[in-house]
This record gives structure tokens, C-alpha cells and sequence, in this order.
């Protein structure tokens, strides 16, 4: 195929491949070192919609946030140095969450690189462990090559994040060069000899356990294995922060496996004679520190299927090993109808769902807040396409055990635990579908690294509702300061600001919520405010978590 050639910018060229590989969304924090990519998006700027967040780190997370959502690599633009230092955790979400990704960084100039010019870094040295490929164009001439496969790497395989160096003068070129054509991910698949060992062995289990999880589950493949699993009375966990994936009002959905998981859940994939994962990398937090299931080889049969064969076989060797992307293997899954298997687990099903829906219906908190039962107050009353974002943190136990998740519904979050990424992402799933309810969970200590991004969310219309937990101390690591160290507290309490004050003086509704009942009606006038809106939860740091104490911790450690 022939194309007419034009002089263009390095600048041009990359917008255009942007808009080629089919990007409506940008997230920056505008930086001179790429002046030339910001004024070639000044031409497009009714085609990609470009929004300028408050701290690159927020800029990342809302672009990591975005590939969550769309399954298209989110796109981030920062400045060189301390503009990629601060977007680096997003990266490193981005690769833990296997979630598709590009951050493009501006450079040095080429004549003043390897002289520590100012605010040099080499990125390849930066970046090398946390994301797919990096990379430097240091021909504008090969934009088109360079970013065709940056779309192709953060999507194929195990999606992840790529980081391409942009050095300022190199944008600066002018070349006649061909446009690469849109990228397409390469998929693998599986196969009717695959479906055929599935079902042998499903045939010789008493107990078994499906589990869901990792990234590329579209709404069709959330919908296909949730069929296939009712089809044969299976009972389906997901791994931690993936709970989306599968209805959790169906009858066949028993838990996750995450920080807050019930001890009956654990109790049950150890009981459990085989184990049918799909997408889920089987790491420390699915695994309980490796604990539930006993490296390298599980006591439980194993099959897992995961669309990058290198995954295969990284901790856990499987009896069955698949090579194929979760979407495939949902759809050939709901195709099968094994009637022989059909009604064998129903007791094993009915038990495990029995104990998870006693998890989530009771709470033995005191107190004028009860969290369990103001979270089941507004569970029903939530939309079913709200999206909800997580953030580091205790707090985020209560949406985790006690919310009920599924499509179109979302659950965001980051599995690599990085505190200040709930608002960030929440701003840009509001951004991205601004009719829906989007709802932030975050405490005092991350709503403090990022919550300016709620200015963000004025200046461009998006409508997140952020629930502020406030107990004044890092949750998590008071916890565990407690348990290894009781009543030796230092480093974890907070002495903290108005933060109804700040998030007024950004343009966001307020609310206070100091009692169980107050929950609702303060979430339903955020919601009918149609702006940002912060809802303060003033919480007794006592309740440390939503299974244990303060005072039962230190009770333990003293024993």
C-alpha cells in the first residue's frame, strides 16, 4: 500500500500515530522537554482529548486506570527527570496489574546526552524491571516503527506497560516518513485437544475451584464463563481486585482471594482436589505468601491457562498448562456443555456460597459507625454500572467484603498495593464515562498524596465521589506495627487538615459521616450534586480492620 509522503515533525508524526492506533484519551503533566508532542495535540485537540493532571503520578494512575477500563493501552506524557521519577509507580501498577500502558517521556537533547545534562536519566536503566520494553527514538524517521510496536507489546501476551524516551530535539526533525497501519495485539488461543483434557479432568475432581483473575476480561468473556460455570453448579473465586469479573449475586460465585478474604474462602482452596485458573498469575497475594498452595508443584490439581506462556509454570508447575487469552477461553468454555458434569459440585458449590454470603451479611463492629452495615446500606442502592476504585489501605476491606461487584459494574484497584491511586483512577473513570457513579474508597493518608487530582476533575467535568476514611494513622502498618510490636506505636499516627475544607476549596460537594445511618443520604446528595464530592467517614482507628482490633492485636502479642 503506497502513501504520499509530507514533511512532518517528530512531534506530528507521533500525534498521528496516536490517532492511527486509535487514541481518544491522553493524561499529562505538560513538560518543555516535549513542547513540539503538546502543540501537535493542539491540532487534534477535537480528536484526543488531553487532560493536564496536577502530579505525574496522578497523570499515570489515571492513564493505568484507563487501560483498565478499555483493555486499550492508557497514554501518559511527562517531562524527563523528576516528571518520570514521579510517574514511575504508575508504570509499576501498570506491570503488576498487567494492564496495557505507554508513557512517553521527554529527553534530553541527543548532543547532550551521557553528560548528566540537566535532568538526564536513562530510562532503559530506570524502567528495565518494571515494564515490557523501553525504549529511546532517536530517529523521528522511525516514530511510526517504534510506536506501532509499543501498541503491540503493551497489548499482546500479558498486557503491561512500555516506555519510550523522547529526546526534545528529535521532535523537533522534520522527515518524510510512512505511517505504520493500526495495531493489532496478537492473541493466543486454545484449542478443542485443550477443552478435551479440561473436561478429563474436571470428570476425576470431587472438589474443585475456578479461579479468575488478571486483566483482558471484557464484559462478553465476564458474562461467557459465568455461564459456563452455572452450566456445571462450578464454584467460582477471583483473585484479589478482580472480583468484576464474576457476578457476585450468582450463585456460583464464592469470594476473592485478597486482603480481605474470608478465613472459610482459604479454608476452601485448601480443601479443594483441583484448580481451574484462568488469567490469574497465581503471585503472593492470591496464594496467601505462597501458603494455600505449596510451590513448585500444588497438592491440588492444577490447570492454568493465562494468555502469556511465560507465566506458565513461573512459581507453580501445572499439570495442564494453556497458553490462550481469557475472552478465548470464555467463549469456547460457555460453548461446552459437559452434561456429566453437570450437578456433581452442588453441595461443595452450595456450601461455599453459603459461607460467603454469610461473610458479607454480618458484622460484629460497635459504635455509632458501623462501616459492614452502612456499606450493606448502599450496596443495593448503587447503580449497576458504578465503578469503584481502591486505594492502599485497610479501609478498602469494607467495599471488598461487603459490595457486590459484577459487570457492567468495575471494580479498580491497584494489586500492587500503591497508596494516592483510588482518586486518580476514579477522576479518570469519570472523565472517560461521565454519567456514571464512580466511588473512590481512600483513607486520610492516600487521599493526602493525591487528592489534588480533584481539581483535575473540576477543570475537565468528571464527577468522581470520594469516601474519605479518616482515623488518623496509617491503617495497614499500625496493624501490622501492632501484631509484631504491641502498644509500640511510632511513625503511623496523622494529624490532619480539614479535608471538607480542601475539597470545598477545589469546587467538590461535602458531606460528613459520623453514623451508620448517615451514609445514604449523604452518598445520595453526592450523587445528585453532579460534581466531585468528598464524603468524610470519621473512623475509630480501634477497628483496625473489618476482621480484628487494636485491642485483640495487642491481646495476641502479649500472649
Amino acid at each position: 500500500m503506497s502513501q504520499s509522503l509530507r514533511p512532518r515533525s517528530g512531534g506530528q508524526v507521533l500525534v498521528d500515530q496516536l490517532l492511527i492506533h486509535g487514541v481518544e484519551f491522553a493524561f499529562c503533566v505538560p513538560g518543555e522537554s516535549y513542547l513540539d508532542v503538546l502543540d501537535a495535540l493542539h491540532d487534534v485537540r477535537d480528536r484526543i482529548h488531553l487532560y493536564n493532571a496536577r502530579h505525574e503520578a496522578g497523570a499515570a494512575n489515571m492513564a493505568e486506570a484507563y487501560g483498565k477500563l478499555t483493555d486499550k493501552p492508557g497514554i501518559c506524557l511527562v517531562t524527563r527527570g523528576p516528571g518520570a521519577c514521579h510517574a514511575s509507580i504508575g508504570v509499576h501498577i501498570a506491570q503488576q496489574d498487567s494492564t496495557p500502558m505507554i508513557l512517553l517521556i521527554g529527553q534530553v537533547d541527543r548532543p547532550s546526552r551521557d553528560r548528566e545534562a540537566f535532568q538526564e536519566i536513562d530510562y532503559r536503566q530506570m524502567f528495565g524491571s518494571i515494564a515490557k520494553w523501553v525504549a529511546q527514538i532517536d530517529d523521528a524517521a522511525r516514530i511510526p516503527e517504534y510506536m506501532a510496536r509499543a501498541f503491540r507489546v503493551a497489548t499482546s501476551g500479558r498486557p503491561g506497560p512500555v516506555v519510550l524516551a523522547l529526546p526534545e530535539d528529535m521532535l523537533t526533525d522534520v522527515v518524510d516518513t510512512v505511517d505504520a497501519p493500526p495495531y493489532r495485539p496478537t492473541r493466543a488461543d486454545i484449542g478443542a485437544a485443550d477443552l478435551t483434557r479440561i473436561r478429563e479432568a474436571l470428570s476425576s475432581a470431587s472438589r474443585p475451584l475456578l479461579l479468575v483473575g488478571g486483566s483482558g476480561w471484557d464484559d462478553t468473556a465476564c458474562r461467557d464463563i459465568t455461564a459456563f460455570a452455572e452450566a456445571h453448579d462450578l464454584p467460582v473465586a477471583c483473585s484479589f481486585r478482580r472480583q468484576d469479573i464474576v457476578n457476585n449475586r450468582s450463585d456460583v460465585y464464592i469470594g476473592d482471594f485478597g486482603t480481605a478474604s474470608s478465613p472459610q474462602l482459604v479454608k476452601r482452596i485448601a480443601e479443594a482436589d483441583l484448580l481451574l485458573v484462568i488469567g490469574a498469575r497465581l503471585g503472593e497475594m492470591t496464594t496467601k505468601t505462597y501458603t494455600t498452595l505449596t510451590p513448585p508443584v500444588a497438592h491440588q490439581t492444577l490447570i492454568h491457562i493465562h494468555g502469556d506462556s511465560d507465566e506458565i509454570g513461573r512459581v507453580y508447575s501445572p499439570e495442564i498448562g494453556i497458553a490462550a487469552t481469557p475472552e478465548r477461553v470464555a467463549r469456547a468454555l460457555r460453548d461446552c456443555r459437559w452434561e456429566q458434569l453437570a450437578g456433581r459440585w452442588s453441595e461443595w458449590r452450595r456450601q461455599a456460597r453459603q459461607a460467603y454470603f454469610d461473610d458479607i451479611s454480618s458484622t460484629d463492629e460497635e459504635g455509632a459507625l458501623n462501616l459492614g452495615q452502612a456499606l450493606m446500606a448502599i450496596r443495593d442502592q448503587l447503580p449497576s454500572d458504578t465503578v469503584i476504585t481502591l486505594d492502599a489501605g485497610n479501609h478498602t476491606g469494607w467495599a471488598q467484603r461487603y459490595l457486590r461487584y459484577g459487570r457492567p459494574g468495575r471494580q479498580l484497584g491497584s494489586t500492587c498495593g500503591a497508596m494516592g491511586y483510588a482518586v486518580p483512577a476514579a477522576v479518570s473513570a469519570s472523565l472517560h464515562a461521565p454519567d456514571r457513579v464512580v466511588l473512590a474508597f481512600v483513607g486520610d493518608g492516600g487521599f493526602m498524596m493525591s487528592g489534588q487530582e480533584l481539581a483535575t476533575a473540576v477543570q475537565h467535568g468528571g464527577r468522581p465521589i470520594v469516601l474519605l476514611f479518616n482515623n488518623g494513622t496509617y491503617g495497614t502498618i499500625r496493624m501490622h506495627q501492632e501484631r509484631e510490636h504491641p502498644e509500640r506505636v511510632v511513625g503511623t499516627d496523622l494529624v490532619n487538615p480539614d479535608f471538607l475544607s480542601m475539597a470545598a476549596g477545589m469546587g467538590a460537594y461535602t458531606a460528613m459521616v459520623n453514623r451508620t445511618d448517615e451514609l445514604l443520604p449523604a452518598l445520595q446528595g453526592a450523587i445528585e450534586a453532579r460534581r466531585p464530592a468528598v464524603i468524610e467517614l470519621r473512623t475509630d482507628p480501634e477497628r483496625i480492620s473489618t476482621r480484628t482490633t487494636i485491642s485483640r492485636l495487642r491481646l495476641a502479642g502479649r500472649g
